[in-house]
């Protein structure tokens, strides 16, 4: 029995992500895009994975780079996660940003960036799953990082 696509995509939403931009960059060339399906994969070696449709415009460039920013977004930075997973041509319009060690842009203003090396590539449905190998890692202690849930963006406030 299949299961029915809006149920499926209803109760993945009932799931509270933390938001991330993926950034790369090659030759003068720079690309972004939006991604809530990222998590921890291991910590010896450390190790991240996230999911990219294989349609993204962003795939090329990243395989060309063999390394990507995560870019974990705080809770004032929705404008900038919708910028990143629109069709805009240029992404970082308007948009801060540093060069990090290995060229990819890192976005002003997130709540923490891992710089990682392309490990591993694999199909998974429709999308593509990347593992990176973390390299660098920075975090500001003074922001929150911004949240997705059903459809909707929020921050987190921990309980006292």
């Amino acid at each position: 029995m299949a299961i029915d696509e809006n149920a499926f995509r209803k109760a993945l939403a009932r799931f509270a992500s933390g938001v991330t931009v993926i950034t790369a960059a090659k030759d003068g060339a720079m690309g972004g895009i939006t991604v809530s399906a990222f998590c921890s994969l291991s910590l010896r070696p450390p190790l991240v994975l996230a999911c990219i449709d294989e349609r993204a415009s962003i795939l090329p460039l990243l395989r060309q780079s063999g390394a990507f920013a995560v870019n974990i977004l705080s809770e004032d930075q929705s404008g900038l996660s919708n910028q990143f997973a629109s069709k805009m041509s240029d992404k970082f319009q308007g948009m801060p940003y540093d060069i990090g060690p290995w060229g990819q842009p890192l976005l002003a203003g997130a709540h923490a960036h891992l710089v990682c090396t392309l490990a591993h590539e694999w199909q998974g449905g429709d999308h593509r799953v990347l593992v990176g190998q973390v390299e660098a890692a920075s975090v500001d202690e003074s922001r929150k990082p911004l949240l997705y849930y059903t459809s909707q963006y929020g921050s987190f406030h921990p309980l006292s």
